[in-house]
Formats: C-alpha cells, sequence, structure tokens
C-alpha cells in the first residue's frame, strides 16, 4: 500500500481502527463505510479520521 492514499478509518464506539486506501482526487471529502467490527461482532459505521 502507497503512504500517501493511506488513510485510517475509525469506530466512534469502540475506537477500533481500520486502514484502507482512498483515491483523494475523485472522493476528496471524508470517507464513512460499513465495516465489521471484530469487539461488537457486527457492521457498524467507521469514520476517516487524521492520521
Amino acid at each position: 500500500m502507497s503512504q500517501d492514499n493511506l488513510i485510517k478509518l475509525k469506530n466512534t464506539k469502540t475506537g477500533e481502527i481500520i486502514y484502507t486506501n482512498k483515491n483523494k482526487k475523485q472522493n476528496p471529502e471524508k470517507l464513512e463505510l460499513k465495516k465489521f467490527s471484530k469487539k461488537l461482532r457486527k457492521r457498524v459505521v467507521f469514520k476517516e479520521t487524521k492520521k
């Protein structure tokens, strides 16, 4: 993974962090994805945060 495209997604309830890629030219706004939380054992919203 290229470090300049790498973003951090954080779950606000548990504080879990997931790293993923993002094309900043096509998607300049902050990213929100529904991902599986290992702590809660269900799908929850992860929001983009600062590195």
